[in-house]
């Protein structure tokens, strides 16, 4: 299968030299089987065409979805194109961006940060899930998605974050708000070089120290790996 990333952000500057750009963390997330393409969306590189590639992962980003910006206005377009065409799997920007583009919505959440581990209950299991009733991931986003697209489903979620990842009926296409990409280092990592200036000191403290609990970061690897099958 070819796996095109569309790569909508990079790590804050320094971290990329320990722990890789986004493109590198979904390749050791999801492994050897797949032939990986890289799309720097942000710059406004798309593939020619949306099956170019088999299946597409949309990352995150520091940018919002819903901001008026030319490259944003552009992957929205292309993944209205590849409706159909290709597998979609969109993390965090990329699970909002993809309800934004089929007519979801998404605001930045009087909520305030979701950072470090988080917990969702699943609530509609899909055939590429196991039983599991709970899974935990890293987080760290301030938009949320508050209107599912039509046509979506909403599988998991959290009181913090009640539609925390979704299905799609009339596609095949999945997204999630957490991070299973992020290594629990680098999720540390983030947060601290956001901490004063953007994260309050006692919240990105109970964040970090959150991170040293038990993930389900290979569960949704392979969730996603199960989708990509079928899809």
């Amino acid at each position: 299968m070819r796996l095109g990333i569309l790569e909508t952000g990079a790590p804050p500057t320094g971290l990329d030299a320990t722990f890789g750009d986004y493109p590198q963390m979904f390749r050791r997330l999801l492994g050897p089987g797949y032939d990986y393409a890289d799309f720097d969306a942000a710059a406004g590189q798309l593939p020619a065409h949306p099956q170019t590639c088999d299946a597409y992962v949309i990352t995150g980003s520091p940018a919002s979805a819903y901001e008026d910006a030319a490259w944003i206005a552009g992957l929205k377009d292309f993944l209205r194109a590849a409706r159909g065409q290709a597998a979609l799997v969109g993390v965090c920007f990329g699970h909002q961006i993809m309800a934004e583009a089929f007519d979801g919505r998404v605001e930045k959440s009087e909520r305030g940060w979701g950072i470090g581990l988080h917990s969702y209950v699943v609530r509609a299991p899909q055939p590429w899930m196991d039983a599991v009733g709970e899974f935990r991931a890293p987080a760290s986003h301030q938009d949320q998605v508050v209107e599912p697209p039509p046509g979506a489903v909403v599988v998991a979620g959290s009181d913090f974050c009640p539609v925390g990842m979704l299905a799609w009926t009339d596609q095949p296409a999945i997204s999630i708000q957490l991070h299973p990409e992020f290594e629990p280092a680098y999720a540390k990592a983030l947060v601290d070089s956001r901490r004063a200036t953007r994260i309050a000191e006692e919240h990105a403290v109970q964040a970090i120290e959150s991170l040293d609990a038990p993930d389900d970061r290979a569960r949704l690897a392979d969730w996603i790996r199960r989708f990509l099958e079928r899809g």
